[in-house]
């Protein structure tokens, strides 16, 4: 038997050999998956402005957006809410940079404008069913509550998920999963931002008209 046929005998009994080069990108598919979930978020909200719109005045005798809308209070709720974009913005730089105090700290005043726009939107809607405009009066009313309800239990959602994230970045530091899960939570609060623009815009602003 020659060499050849010696190594050629060798490696069929060896079997074939595969190389698997294929690379996983966890974070790739985490983004992915969560922009697909802010795409079916901003079809739930654009079904909610399509309504309003439809019935947005639809008063039945009752009280209009002219008479009922405290304007400065809204526009000072949506400062709160720009504001608390910014800070988010300064905890991302912070967390890039692996600082976990700065970012606690900038994350802690987000969740505080937070919790005061949620404050003041809970005060707009305790106010409206005592002047007996609650959501059962007409349906401008009950597509008012819907729209800007659901967006507060959007942000209501990103408090506790900011919290959530505080008390694992205070444990863990920053690792590439941290930082991954904050950017996730960033998109999420700049686009409440986006859409409470919207709604002031649409909502408040052209009701006072």
């Amino acid at each position: 038997m020659t060499a050849a046929s010696q190594l050629r005998l060798v490696a069929d009994r060896a079997g074939p050999t595969f190389h698997l080069a294929e690379e996983h990108h966890p974070e790739n598919g985490t983004l992915l998956g969560f922009w697909i979930y802010l795409m079916s978020d901003c079809l739930i909200f654009a079904a909610l402005f399509a309504t309003y719109a439809v019935l947005g005045r639809r008063y039945a005798g009752g009280p209009t957006g002219a008479e009922l809308f405290d304007l400065p209070m809204v526009a000072v709720n949506t400062a709160m809410l720009l504001f608390s974009s910014i800070t988010y913005g300064m905890a991302m730089l912070a967390a890039y940079r692996g600082r976990v105090k700065p970012t606690l700290g900038w994350l802690a005043v987000t969740g505080l404008f937070g919790c005061a726009f949620l404050g003041l939107e809970l005060t707009e809607f305790a106010h409206l069913i005592r002047e007996g405009a609650g959501p059962q009066r007409s349906a401008f009313l009950s597509s008012f509550f819907t729209l800007v309800g659901t967006h507060g239990l959007h942000v209501t959602f990103g408090v506790i998920w900011l919290v959530t994230l505080m008390t694992q970045v205070a444990r863990w530091g920053l690792g590439p999963d941290m930082v991954r899960r904050l950017m996730c939570l960033s998109l999420f609060w700049h686009f409440l931002d986006v859409i409470w623009i919207g709604v002031f815009s649409f909502v408040y602003l052209l009701g006072v008209l």
